[in-house]
């Protein structure tokens, strides 16, 4: 692919504001030597205005998603992509969230462009495990995990039983929720047919994936070794 297409794909701007980079001197190799449209460099030595190059194609990235913010390119309000760099929002392939957090829901949210390992990650038949952190309004009655362990929960308005889930119960208040669906508003509707409320909900993790230290609002891309760890668990 030549340079034009290639940093016209990662948002940098359209090919005529990518060549107006290139006549401006302003892509470079590592050593400052100025490339032209037509070279055949290594991705890692390429810059533009001395900085490398955003991350190739195949990119995934996670999330500290913050209370409030949407999961969606257009929102009233503010929405996952306005804590990204502009540039990402525009990229091609499109960087797009795998599933979705509820605007009231904070914690690891994961990005990529690679459609099939979307797929993959989101896909029934994987069941790659999330955790959810909640905390409730009511203390719980201390059968809530063999319900939600049985196989045989039916949510309100839906056909199918939810599969099998695991609680661990923290405190009378706060418990931990791994679910391996993802149907719309589950933890929350999961807790409201066993009579109860949550008031704040975190995924904590995906998979073998944890959420760690990573600050609210902060975002990073994740190595391969990262991405294989979703599906260790």
């Amino acid at each position: 692919m030549k340079l034009v297409k290639l940093i016209a794909n990662l948002g940098y701007g359209s090919r005529k504001d990518v060549t107006q980079l290139f006549r401006s001197g302003r892509v470079t190799d590592a050593d400052g030597e100025v490339l032209y449209a037509d070279d055949v460099v290594p991705y890692a030595t390429i810059r533009v205005d001395d900085e490398p190059l955003d991350p190739p194609p195949g990119l995934v990235l996670m999330m500290n998603k913050p209370l409030s913010v949407t999961c969606s390119r257009k929102d009233p309000g503010r929405v996952v992509y306005d804590l990204l760099p502009p540039r990402y929002s525009v990229r091609s392939p499109a960087l797009s969230t795998v599933g979705r957090l509820d605007r009231d829901t904070t914690g690891l949210l994961l990005f990529t462009d690679d459609g099939a390992l979307l797929h993959r990650i989101i896909s029934p038949k994987a069941q790659v495990s999330k955790v959810y952190e909640a905390t409730l309004a009511q203390d719980l009655r201390g059968d809530e995990g063999e319900l939600f362990a049985s196989g045989t929960l039916m949510l309100e308005s839906e056909k199918e039983p939810l599969a099998p889930a695991v609680l661990e119960v923290l405190r009378p208040r706060h418990a931990q929720l791994t679910v391996t669906e993802g149907r719309y508003h589950q933890v929350r509707r999961m807790f409201a047919a066993a009579g109860n409320h949550v008031e704040t909900l975190q995924r904590i993790s995906v998979g073998g994936l944890a959420l760690g230290e990573l600050p609210v609002g902060a975002w990073r891309a994740l190595d391969a070794g990262e991405v294989a760890r979703i599906f260790a668990a």
